[in-house]
């Protein structure tokens, strides 16, 4: 690789050369994960390869061509040829050699990013709140809870009749309950155990398990990416996301048979999550055919107890975001009637896990 082609490769604008005849010439690393193409699938190509629908790039690209002038579109609509539609700023500018076009130069910034970043710092400064109020709950909750417990023992103990003591064992087991509960609430605390692990093996062992729940009733769909190299994670704690996240989609379906999960798996090339741009993410996209999450429920249902079941904990969603944001990854969801989309975003290199 050149050094300008590194260097390409490493900004997070995406980056397009075209010829006078809008033939594709170069793209960097950020353009082909940003438009989902390859280059050595469009290098050679007219620009109009890079979509489903070009008519309006198109038209952008020629009346650049015409007129010799810089030009910027701001917020174009595009559809990928996934069907996937995204929204981006273009900016084309000619390069001229002796009053000649030589190259037309297409610089492409997602507009879906800069809204996602702004959407998630907001997420996580609710949620983060949100955890405070929970562990002062549950400090307060788990003291006279195990007060309670301790005196239903006591209480067993000196009562005459062993049919009371029934009584006393309800109180028990209520009082485990809800420690369990208020456990689980404070999801996984102990350090992450990080090893180089396969995600298609963690994946792999999760649609087992929702197979074995389902006595084999459920549709699973596999589209990997068996480049993939491995990566640091622990690996209990990643399939526990996992499974919260498909088990999810076998509770959301009218039935098991009706059930359709997809399970695909992605590189992703400069990726910024947080504050940090990673070179190189693993994405892994869950995709169901259910009734979808009820758009008043879309912006809260990472937070603890919002759930849109009647008989749901509200917690599943909760534990999965909390395991991937200590791996230094992102959980995204999109969702509308007929197709839910999770994506589990994780970043290739190893990291640190701060959270005790």
């Amino acid at each position: 690789m050149t050094q300008q082609q590194d260097i390409l490769d490493n900004l997070s604008t995406g980056v397009i050369a075209l010829d006078a005849q809008l033939r594709i010439t170069a793209i960097n690393a950020s353009a082909q994960a940003l438009m989902e193409v390859s280059e050595a699938r469009v290098l050679g190509q007219d620009a109009g390869q890079l979509c489903a629908e070009p008519g309006e790039l198109l038209a952008t690209l020629r009346q650049v061509t015409t007129d010799r002038t810089p030009l910027a579109r701001r917020g174009m609509s595009l559809t990928l040829h996934s069907g996937a539609p995204i929204h981006l700023d273009l900016f084309a500018t000619p390069i001229l050699l002796e009053g000649e076009l030589e190259t037309l130069l297409l610089e492409l910034q997602p507009v879906d990013r800069l809204q996602r970043i702004s959407r998630e710092e907001g997420m996580q400064q609710a949620q983060e709140t949100t955890r405070a109020v929970i562990r002062g709950l549950a400090h307060e909750i788990k003291n006279p809870l195990g007060g309670v417990r301790g005196a239903a023992q006591l209480l067993a103990r000196e009562l005459p009749d062993d049919g009371l003591a029934e009584y006393t064992r309800v109180i028990i087991r209520e009082a485990d309950r809800l420690r369990d509960l208020v456990d689980r609430l404070l999801g996984p605390h102990h350090q992450l155990e990080l090893s180089m692990i396969n995600v298609h093996e963690v994946i792999e062992h999760v649609r087992n398990l929702i197979d074995a729940e389902s006595d084999q009733r459920v549709t699973i769909s596999r589209d990997y990416d068996p480049s993939l190299p491995d990566l640091p994670g622990d690996r209990t704690q990643l399939i526990q996301a996992v499974l919260n996240i498909m088990r999810n989609a076998l509770q959301a379906a009218a039935s098991p048979e009706q059930c359709h999960i997809c399970l695909r798996t992605r590189s992703q090339r400069q990726y910024t999550i947080g504050a940090h741009r990673h070179r190189l993410v693993c994405r892994i996209d869950i995709t169901d055919n259910g009734p979808g999450i009820p758009e008043e429920l879309q912006q809260s249902i990472f937070v603890p107890m919002v759930t849109g079941r009647a008989d749901g904990t509200g917690l599943g969603l909760s534990i999965a975001q909390s395991i991937i944001n200590r791996h230094g990854g992102q959980l995204e969801c999109e969702s509308e009637p007929g197709r839910t989309r999770f994506s589990i975003y994780l970043p290739m290199e190893r990291h640190n896990d701060t959270t005790s």
